[in-house]
């Protein structure tokens, strides 16, 4: 019997505990342009607790493409998994945010084709960019997740790559879901997209690779602030405490999926269970790949980032900031 009342008294200590620690936890709004695997650092902060360890309250959105960038510049929410084409090129026109962990370094999209448009170009996927990008001269119907999105940019330079002018390619708006269903179908001839997405189609077997950022198509494209999580500068000064356990949480985040692949990618698994385990293993590798070991911003990264900008006709050069070092700060994960 007093076994069992010591037992019930320490279950009681730890259920008040954890209700003090949620009553004193700090409310933030998150948003991520799209449920993908690129996002593993906050689906792991979120699963194994690391945010309600760090006093954080998070609260997920979902806003696709730049809209996430235009949410936090409104004020609706107070972070954004964006990327540093989006902050730098809010900043040249006088809307600054500010970077606080760079979660991962490394372009990880990927232009698509359909297999038999590809065959017909007779395309080697050995040849260089220049040669391989012709046979976007091909496409009708190519599919892109938002207009002036980073996946939209990379299609542009690729096209030019292969001496083709990118109006002339239709591009339609569409999420990566429907993507891959409407290039099965053949109502697309191809998108431009990211794990999980590029690897389900891939493993359907009805496309080929075009270019890969990731095995440096373009090579200029790395360091590159792919998964940059910006909030307003102002933000930081006002609520201090919720950006420190911000970074905090992405940095521990960060080194649980390098340390914890397996549990890792059990939790991708989790969220992603509509998709083929091998689908999921595949695309994990990559992303964990593209992942620094520490979630620290350089301004390769972003500099990189607002070339592509410029490369594909979304800025003019004159746009572009004489340094970047107003827009990223490493305080909040040092």
């Amino acid at each position: 019997m007093v076994i069992y009342r010591v037992g019930f008294l320490t279950a009681l200590a730890l259920v008040a505990a954890m209700s003090a620690a949620r009553a004193q936890a700090e409310h933030t709004i998150v948003s991520l342009p799209a449920e993908n695997l690129g996002f593993i650092p906050f689906y792991v902060a979120q699963d194994t607790h690391i945010f309600e360890k760090q006093g954080l309250d998070v609260q997920k959105v979902v806003l696709a493409g730049v809209g996430t960038t235009n949410g936090v510049i409104s004020g609706s929410v107070d972070f954004g998994f964006s990327n540093g084409a989006s902050l730098t090129r809010a900043a040249s026109k006088g809307q600054k945010m500010l970077g606080i962990a760079l979660m991962s370094d490394k372009p990880a999209w990927a232009l698509l084709v359909d297999r038999k448009i590809a065959e017909d170009a007779h395309f080697d996927p050995n040849a260089p960019l220049a040669e391989r990008a012709k046979v976007m001269g091909k496409i009708h119907a190519f599919g892109i997740d938002t207009v002036n999105s980073v996946g939209h940019g990379l299609t542009r330079v690729v096209e030019m790559a292969g001496g083709i002018d990118p109006e002339s390619i239709p591009v339609s708006p569409v999420s990566s879901a429907d993507a891959v269903a409407a290039l099965s179908r053949h109502s697309l001839d191809g998108f431009v997209g990211s794990p999980p997405w590029t690897q389900q189609t891939l493993a359907g077997g009805n496309a080929v690779v075009i270019a890969d950022a990731l095995k440096g198509d373009p090579s200029w494209l790395t360091p590159f602030g792919s998964g940059l999580v910006i909030t307003r500068p102002q933000f930081c000064v006002d609520h201090h405490s919720i950006c420190v356990k911000m970074g905090h949480s992405l940095v521990e985040a960060a080194k649980f999926v390098h340390e914890h692949k397996p549990e890792s990618l059990a939790i991708m698994k989790a969220h992603f269970d509509k998709l083929a385990p091998a689908v999921v293993e595949d695309s994990f590798a990559v992303i964990e790949k593209a992942m620094p070991a520490t979630p620290v911003i350089v301004e390769a990264a972003v500099r990189n980032s607002d070339r592509l900008n410029v490369e594909a006709g979304f800025m003019k050069a004159s746009e572009q900031l004489p340094d970047y070092k107003e827009l990223f700060t490493d305080e909040y994960v040092r």
